[in-house]
């Protein structure tokens, strides 16, 4: 087994992110997504930490796997969740222990932190792969569904919601 070593993403890792962004969109959702909205995406991340922060996995100096943390405060436990997403290890990695080596390493940073009171994360419904490795890491559902509004998506940011 190669050894695999979690470190913070540079600026360096953006083209190498920003595709491994394409592929797990593709994979799990089926979708195509914008190369330069992502490239744009993840540059942000990289530069300013409050909107979003990488670690990548490295063996043998290539860069074969991804996780973004994101912040949501909460006042009922005056706290900060750190949602964990843009999860993608590469396929010739998958079942190698290179998820697991990037949870723990941001659990026990999330742990050692007094602010941040625990992990989320969400997962497509349909992936029961994804859900499995999730459930053998502690995760567990919360029982929330979440819902949204996608102002990029929908074209209510021009027209205002009933269309006018």
């Amino acid at each position: 087994m190669q050894t695999i070593r979690i470190r913070d993403a540079t600026p360096s890792d953006a083209a190498v992110i920003a595709e491994f962004n394409l592929r797990m969109a593709r994979e799990t959702e089926g979708r195509r997504l914008d190369a330069d909205v992502i490239s744009a995406g993840v540059t942000a991340a990289l530069e300013d930490a409050s909107n979003g922060r990488y670690w990548v996995a490295e063996t043998e100096g290539a860069v074969v796997g991804q996780l973004m943390v994101t912040y949501e405060w909460s006042d009922w436990r005056n706290g900060r969740f750190w949602w964990i997403q843009s999860v993608y290890v590469r396929d010739d990695f998958r079942r190698k222990g290179v998820f697991s080596a990037l949870h723990r390493h941001v659990e026990a940073l999330a742990l050692a932190s007094e602010e941040v009171c625990g992990l989320r994360l969400y997962v497509e419904r349909q992936n029961l792969r994804a859900q499995r490795t999730y459930e053998a890491m502690g995760l567990t559902s919360s029982g929330y569904e979440i819902m949204e509004v996608d102002f990029r998506k929908n074209s209510q940011r021009q027209t205002g919601r009933d269309g006018d």
